[in-house]
């Protein structure tokens, strides 16, 4: 993005395009937010071709694992229990990524509550390890390692209780 190669736009749609074609099979997020990310991804490009001073990871897509509040999108932990609660604030960690100026493509799956170790636990049905469909990508979120591993966005990030995102980065070999 740097040299002017390619533009956050471009690599933010071409994840959208990703999960578009990919998703239906391995259900790594449970929503999505195509517009208000191709709108951070522009800003950035914006910023950029002003001659703004930006952070290295400015303008790259990344997802987060559904028990991080992100105002205005639905967090429900992977649960039914929250199904349609829309967080009025950001969590600390979503607020820093921002502040980062990293683009957030949407909220991954995980096992309910972060209570399970193969994502499927989780309400809105499991994920899959997009190397084999028929295994599980880890827990409790595989959605973050799925979606890495399956190409929809750069980076994720997830809560680590007890290996919740190093079991699945492994299953997946994201790290």
């Amino acid at each position: 993005m740097k040299s002017g190669e390619t533009t956050s736009e471009e690599i933010t749609q071409a994840c959208l395009d990703q999960i578009a074609a990919l998703d239906s099979k391995v259900n790594a997020f449970l929503a999505l937010d195509a517009d208000r990310a191709l709108a951070k991804a522009r800003e950035v490009d914006t910023r950029r071709a002003a001659g703004e001073k930006l952070g290295p990871l400015a303008g790259v897509p990344i997802a987060v694992k559904d028990n991080f509040c992100y105002q205005g999108l639905p967090t429900t932990c992977g649960s039914k229990i929250l199904e349609g609660w829309v967080p009025p604030y950001d969590s600390t960690v979503v607020k820093r990524l921002l502040d980062a100026d990293l683009v957030i493509i949407g909220k991954t799956n995980m096992d309910e509550f972060a209570m399970g170790s193969s994502t499927e636990t989780s309400a809105f049905g499991p994920s899959h390890n997009p190397w084999d469909l028929e295994r599980i990508p880890g827990g409790s979120g595989g959605g973050s390692s799925a979606a890495v591993a399956a190409g929809m966005v750069p980076i994720a990030i997830g809560s680590d209780t007890g290996g919740s995102i190093r079991q699945p980065g492994a299953v997946t070999g994201t790290v």
